[in-house]
């Protein structure tokens, strides 16, 4: 059981030690998509929606989420971040309509940011589906996935 880092002697959950791990800068992109109908499309890229600006809140949201990853993942360590950053991009075909979503989180700290820039994507995500839900519950959310890491033991990371 020693062999896993988030396990103890005895088998039980703890959080890693990383007292002695180098401090790097370290980034991290997630992406994400919410698949929406052609209402909330034209209400969201006019700011129409009853709710308010819909990316604005959701991108405030996702800033939160990021800074708030330790609170809702039990192992994460709580960071010191020095940058968010999510942008969006709509997506527009044969009646579908993608809104793409991308977040960056950096650092200059001793563990990574994956998780902050994945928390970040999922909770833009779904104060969107929060803010929209009431024209229609059948919004897609997903696929949420890292886009790229820089810093650390483990180098960098780059999806194809």
């Amino acid at each position: 059981m020693t062999d896993f880092t988030h396990f103890n002697k005895q088998g039980r959950a703890k959080m890693v030690d990383i007292t002695e791990k180098e401090t790097t800068v370290r980034t991290a992109v997630a992406a994400t998509k919410v698949t929406v109908n052609e209402l909330i499309y034209k209400k969201v890229t006019n700011n129409e929606m009853a709710k308010g600006d819909v990316l604005a809140v959701a991108q405030v949201a996702g800033v939160m989420a990021a800074k708030n990853t330790s609170q809702w993942i039990p192992m994460c360590h709580p960071l010191q971040l020095s940058g968010v950053d999510i942008s969006f991009e709509w997506e527009t075909d044969n009646d579908s309509y993608l809104l793409h979503i991308e977040v960056s989180v950096k650092t200059k700290g001793s563990t990574g940011v994956e998780m902050e820039a994945l928390t970040a994507a999922s909770a833009t995500a779904l104060t969107i589906y929060d803010m929209c839900k009431a024209i229609d519950k059948g919004m897609i959310i997903g696929q949420t996935y890292l886009l790229s890491k820089t810093g650390g033991k483990s180098g960098d990371y780059n999806r194809n």
